[in-house]
């Protein structure tokens, strides 16, 4: 295991983020690392895109949305997380559809051109669309909120995916996209008409005209020319998202759990994070069992049987035993994970009595996390 804390890991960074495959903990860790460096006197943002909504009931917060949301201090300090109370712990989900939004306004060269792109029936359905993946508008919420000054410290709890590390391609995904043939077709076309595309799909785009109403082809020639425009701000945009992430004033941490499928995971995800030249502060594992230290079998369970009902005492001498088990099988794992990251920190955390869904659960978890 890791000696040293994670506390001097995450201390003197503007970001930490928190990646990893999905149902290993990464926006309990997330929201534990926030409220606990809050609690030692920083100003901290937490970023979440988890639809559950885990993070606002973990946080107390009737609901948390794209607008920053400070926890109440006198919640932190209920839990325990008031240190110091010049800290402060503030929350917001991402709303990708908007933050895209936000990105095409801030963008473009004038109003004119903000509002046909906003206003293009085009446009409203390929946000949706990228707004789904979900992993750039991340990385430029992110972005924002660490060039605004306003923190101390961002943690984001990176987007659910099939592939853990999808976040680190999507700035390049929109650089590409930007640039891409079909962008600069639709601009160099713009109003030439459909002879462009050949009379059977001149044909089709008049009859899509006549059923819906819509001008398919004059809708994209007016989204491409809008949107191309503004390409230069994009491709600008996506290259310092995409070097904040290598900075050192970032810090990567994988999250996972014991399980032997998250163990392998973890490894190749923290191979190729090595190989990709990424800031990896460390390894946390989450709920890890520990064994019990009392005597097992049938010993357990002739000790049990003085104060307890004979059946009562053997099923809980039985549990027990299947506990150890478990845990035995989770420290295999864990050892197996340490020698692939090698001099890679591995952070362990255990498994706690029940969900971390309050605050108070969350100031344990920190605890864990932060020791010295």
């Amino acid at each position: 295991m890791s000696g040293g804390s994670l506390e001097t890991v995450v201390r003197s960074k503007d970001v930490v983020v928190c990646a990893g495959s999905g149902g290993v903990g990464k926006t309990t860790t997330s929201a534990a690392i926030a409220a606990g460096m809050a609690a030692r006197g920083n100003k901290v943002i937490v970023l979440t895109i988890d639809p559950a909504r885990r993070l606002a009931d973990a946080l107390g917060l009737p609901a948390v949305g794209n607008e920053e949301c400070r926890v109440a201090p006198e919640r932190l300090e209920r839990a325990g997380l008031d240190g110091n109370t010049s800290g402060e712990l503030w929350a917001m989900t991402l709303d990708a559809k908007r933050t895209f939004d936000e990105l095409v306004e801030r963008n473009a060269p004038d109003a004119a051109t903000r509002d046909a792109v906003l206003g293009n029936s085009i446009y409203r359905q390929l946000s949706n669309a990228v707004a789904g993946s979900q992993e750039y508008m991340a990385m430029e919420k992110l972005y924002e909120l660490h060039q605004s000054g306003r923190y101390d410290l961002v943690v984001l709890d990176t987007p659910p995916s099939r592939n853990a590390l999808d976040f680190l391609e999507a700035p390049g995904r929109l650089t590409r996209f930007v640039d891409s043939r079909s962008l600069a077709f639709f601009r160099a076309s713009g109003g030439v008409g459909l002879g462009l595309f050949g009379r059977g799909a001149g044909a089709l785009f008049a009859v899509l005209k006549r059923a819906t109403g819509l001008d398919l082809l004059h809708d994209l020639a007016d989204f491409f020319n809008a949107f191309g425009g503004m390409a230069q701000g994009f491709r600008d945009r996506a290259q310092s998202v995409e070097a904040l992430l290598r900075d050192q004033r970032s810090v990567f941490l994988l999250i996972t759990a014991p399980r032997a499928a998250a163990i392998s995971e973890a490894g190749f995800f923290h191979d190729r994070l090595v190989e990709l030249d990424i800031p990896l502060g460390g390894v946390v594992v989450n709920r890890v069992r520990r064994r019990v230290n009392v005597s097992t079998g049938q010993a357990l369970e002739d000790a049990l049987s003085v104060c307890l009902d004979p059946q009562l005492a053997r099923k809980v001498s039985r549990n027990t035993d299947d506990h150890n088990r478990l845990a035995d099988r989770d420290a295999e794992n864990v050892e197996r994970l340490v020698k692939q990251v090698g001099t890679t920190p591995t952070f362990i955390v255990p498994q706690l009595s029940g969900d971390v869904h309050e605050l108070e659960a969350l100031a344990t978890m920190a605890k864990c996390l932060l020791r010295s």
